[in-house]
């Protein structure tokens, strides 16, 4: 009996804190995804113009004439008067369940409504207004590794959303393998976002009527075109019509796309294995061009001249190095290799020549001199900040989110970038 006792007694100080009696209890925190199921009805007429809320879990950043737009992730869109970038004053919530994306064309706003593409009026962005949609366009979507699925049979999607559960586990005492260790399902990286817009001006597009995002865009605006990219494909939209926007052509592109950029009349699209050029003079018809390859990992593009930025990180999309591709895309047939550069983490990028602005998420914002794109110059990070993608403005002025919220800065000096003001993010209890 006594070496009984004494057994127990050793398995217990072995197990550290854990409670021990005969039956033995302990307490487990971890992260997990928990699946969430809609109608198609639900997600259809779950939309509304609501009073400005707190930003939570922004994603995407989008930004036309002194408006800013903040995607909350799968929940809707914040809209802001930016017209002080000192003094972001909050309008309105568009309530849009599933949306990640989005663009703006006049006052024509195009959101994904998980398998919809929903247009609305904004001419008053404090009742806004749904003006058309395009049903069925997405079968699926994925969101830093968790996926979304429409089921057509039962007309319902299903999506899982990350919880933090705690819980107390009953096992026997000493028992090691019945006691189950916290699991990680997902990462907490920001929500997927919104790439440089065809029409942006100094991102390459001719047009002055649409606006600008940021370098992890699924969507973005070409003449009188909408175009988007799933997993597998780009979809193009004819929006001559801004209300009505009609599905035109769906090209495969195979599996893993993550992203696209307009430059010029070209599109750039980022995937996890490599970056694809377009031409799209004819915008009915993009015709491939070429693909540079690369080890799989994700991989946002932003343009300038002849030259592509490519960041490359570990995550649920690859385990490539974390790095910067700087590509030469003078001949679009055959792009080339210039250099790579080391980073830490890095994800959303933007382009203000030579100024190249690169998000490395937990290690902060870095800015750069890309003067030479065989010696690209350290000129600044500014650390103790989450930061996932970024917009850099013709005006000296850059926007960036994270996980901790909008930031924006003065950039004349890109040696020492200047805090203008913080949207921050209010965490739910």
């Amino acid at each position: 009996m006594k070496n009984k006792l004494l057994l127990l007694i050793c398995a217990c100080l072995a197990m550290g804190n854990f409670a021990c009696t005969d039956n033995c209890e302990t307490t487990r925190t971890y992260r997990t995804t928990v699946p969430v199921t809609l109608s198609v009805e639900q997600i259809r007429i779950g939309i509304s113009t609501e009073a400005p809320k707190d930003l939570v879990n922004p994603g995407k950043i989008y930004v036309k004439d002194n408006y800013l737009f903040i995607n909350e992730v799968k929940k809707g869109i914040h809209i802001f008067d930016n017209s002080n970038p000192e003094k972001p004053q909050s309008i309105a919530f568009l309530k849009v369940l599933g949306v990640v994306d989005m663009a703006v064309k006049e006052n024509t706003l195009y959101v994904d409504n998980y398998i919809d593409i929903v247009a609305f009026d904004i001419s008053n962005p404090k009742a806004i207004k749904e003006s058309g949609r395009v049903k069925n366009v997405f079968t699926n979507g994925l969101t830093d590794g968790i996926y979304w699925y429409y089921n057509e049979q039962n007309q319902t999607v299903t999506d899982y959303e990350i919880k933090t559960i705690t819980e107390t586990v009953r096992t026997n005492c000493g028992q090691n393998g019945n006691i189950i260790n916290p699991i990680y399902y997902a990462t907490d990286a920001l929500k997927n976002s919104s790439g440089p817009q065809a029409s942006s001006g100094a991102n390459g597009g001719t047009a002055t009527t649409t606006g600008t995002g940021g370098s992890m865009a699924r969507f973005t605006l070409y003449d009188d075109y909408l175009y988007t990219v799933s997993q597998s494909d780009l979809l193009l939209f004819n929006i001559k019509t801004l209300n009505k926007p009609t599905q035109q052509a769906k090209i495969n592109l195979g599996w893993g796309i993550e992203t696209i950029f307009p430059y010029k009349d070209k599109l750039f699209i980022g995937s996890n294995t490599g970056m694809y050029i377009y031409d799209n003079k004819n915008p009915e018809k993009p015709e491939r061009l070429s693909i540079f390859q690369h080890a799989r990992a994700c991989d946002p593009v932003v343009v300038h001249n002849d030259i592509a930025y490519v960041t490359l990180r570990s995550g649920w999309c690859g385990v490539a190095p974390n790095r910067l591709d700087v590509v030469n895309v003078a001949n679009l047939s055959s792009p080339s290799l210039i250099k790579s550069y080391d980073m830490q983490n890095p994800a959303g990028l933007g382009i203000d020549f030579p100024n190249l602005f690169i998000c490395e998420g937990q290690y902060g914002l870095k800015s750069f001199d890309a003067t030479s794109a065989s010696d690209i110059k350290l000129q600044q990070q500014i650390e103790k900040i989450d930061a996932y993608d970024v917009i850099p403005l013709e005006g000296k002025h850059l926007i960036m989110v994270g996980k901790d919220g909008l930031y924006q800065y003065d950039t004349s000096n890109p040696k020492n970038l200047k805090l203008l003001s913080i949207i921050p993010v209010k965490r739910e209890n």
